[in-house]
């Protein structure tokens, strides 16, 4: 019997840990232990809040993942609860951006940061004239030139203004693209993030030309496959019913309570003569295992790897984070005094504002409030503020809700049902200039060590099913040292064929 310890329960540390179970299951002899400090699931994290006996549901960490991604899908039909997947309510689909103290709805045709489509660009009043021709330089502006097979790696800053000018930066792509990491977009590594837009440049000589044709793909495509009658819409977002918590609460349940110990860290990490080792936990007990799956935050995993591989260790210190916090107020809908349509609105740091963005919940998601009610969250925080972080739980809720009422128009005599709060500390992790060499030292560090893997959204992509996908790929690296093969992944490399 194999036996492996899993630190971090997370999405990453489920995502190992329940591929070990899958192994346990085909009949592999693993045992499994997964290890949590606070509580399972991570930043994933949802609370039912009951208001006068009518139910909301508020997402704390992500609300959601990308369709395109097929992590979460796979793990949700394994689970059973793949029908209760939810996408966006697009018949209400509508991004404002606060652009000189107004809101301005995001021209239709932005990809990513770049317009294809001529007539809602040429009259939006989110750019001003010089920067809309800036913009269009991009079509006219040669690829930089890289050596052959690299993608020359820059700050997303330096790519965005050199293709497409300082307003598109400022206005556009910073709000949209760093904040979906919430970098700093001087530090941000496209590589390590985006590096489809350094490709797209190489590869069409233009971000405008690779948009058009992208979206002539995806037009053919629809065209093609259209949906079937009474189908589910794919729409670019999808959630859960019920939050995302549905899906962490089942990976957890299909692991196994008896295979799960909360409420202890991991206090030191030691590899015994023997190549086995010893995880030290909080309550001063000691567990020993034939290999360890550290899935928590660069920070924990540091000292935990100090004097195993300093190697490791020093390239985990390399990786910077940022805290954030989330802010869920509820109204009465008749009192907001806004239009609901909208999925939300983003503001640009030039803005100056102590909201990073804030999302209409009840409108973006169907059934996250009750009928007659609405929900906003609004996010704080970021590299660039982290002293807002150091307010009071109160000083937060006014902030925001000041915010709210300033931005979005929230009536003032609006009055909340209920306020409620989620503090991420340190939880998002910077990709920055050199991050991809940090990773690959990591990686080729620990392929060197038998019994060794890490995981989580610290190295190769934030989101649920990024998460998810390192966990696994955490689990099968020990496995395969064992001769071990799940028949799903079997399954996988036929396919790939």
């Amino acid at each position: 019997m194999k036996r492996i310890i899993v630190i971090g329960g997370g999405a990453a540390g489920l995502g190992a840990a329940y591929k070990l179970k899958r192994a346990s299951q085909e009949g592999h002899e693993v045992e499994i232990l997964l290890v949590e400090k606070s509580r399972i699931g991570g930043k994933v994290a949802t609370e039912m809040v009951d208001h006068d006996g009518e139910q909301f549901t508020v997402d704390g960490g992500p609300d959601c993942f990308l369709t395109e991604k097929p992590a979460v899908h796979r793990i949700a039909q394994s689970l059973g609860i793949f029908d209760d997947e939810l996408p966006t309510d697009d018949s209400r689909k509508k991004t404002l951006i606060l652009s000189r103290g107004r809101l301005y709805e995001m021209p239709d045709g932005i990809m990513m940061f770049a317009p294809t489509k001529f007539v809602p660009f040429a009259t939006t009043g989110l750019f001003s004239w010089p920067g809309k021709f800036r913009m269009a330089m991009d079509l006219f502006i040669p690829p930089k030139t890289v050596a052959e097979g690299t993608l020359n790696d820059e700050t997303l800053e330096d790519f965005v203004v050199r293709r497409m000018g300082r307003e598109c930066l400022d206005r556009l792509a910073e709000p949209l693209v760093g904040g979906v990491h919430a970098s700093d977009p001087t530090m941000m590594s496209l590589a390590a993030t985006f590096p489809r837009l350094l490709e797209m440049e190489q590869n069409y000589g233009s971000l405008m030309r690779a948009f058009l044709a992208s979206r002539k793909k995806v037009e053919q495509m629809r065209k093609k496959y259209p949906p079937k009658p009474g189908a589910k819409p794919k729409t670019f977002f999808t959630t859960m019913i019920g939050g995302m918590q549905r899906l962490t609460d089942g990976m957890a349940g299909a692991i196994g309570a008896e295979n799960i110990k909360t409420g202890v860290s991991a206090e030191k990490l030691e590899r015994t003569e023997d190549g086995r080792w010893t995880v030290t936990l909080s309550d001063g007990s000691v567990e020993t295992s034939d290999a360890v799956i550290v899935a928590t935050e660069t920070f924990a995993a540091e000292p935990l790897l100090r004097g195993v591989d300093n190697d490791i260790a020093n390239a985990l210190a390399g990786i910077p984070t940022s805290s954030s916090a989330t802010v869920s107020i509820a109204f009465e809908e008749s009192e907001v005094g806004i239009d609901m349509n909208a999925f939300g609105v983003l503001c640009p740091l030039v803005e100056n504002r102590a909201l990073m963005a804030a999302t209409y919940s009840s409108t973006k998601w169907p059934g996250r409030a009750p009928k007659g009610k609405v929900m906003f969250r609004g996010f704080v925080g970021g590299p660039q503020n982290q002293e807002i972080m150091e307010k009071s739980d109160e000083e937060l809720f006014e902030i925001v809700l000041s915010e709210m009422r300033s931005i979005l128009g929230i009536r003032a005599d609006a009055k909340p049902l209920f306020k409620r709060l989620f503090r991420w500390h340190r939880g998002m992790p910077q990709y920055t200039l050199g991050h991809l060499d940090r990773v690959a030292q990591i990686e080729e560090r620990c392929e060197a060590t038998p019994g060794l893997a890490l995981a989580g959204g610290s190295y190769r992509g934030v989101g649920v099913p990024n998460c998810i996908e390192s966990g696994e790929r955490a689990a099968t690296k020990v496995l395969t040292e064992w001769g071990i093969e799940l028949e799903e992944d079997r399954v996988e490399e036929k396919r790939a064929f």
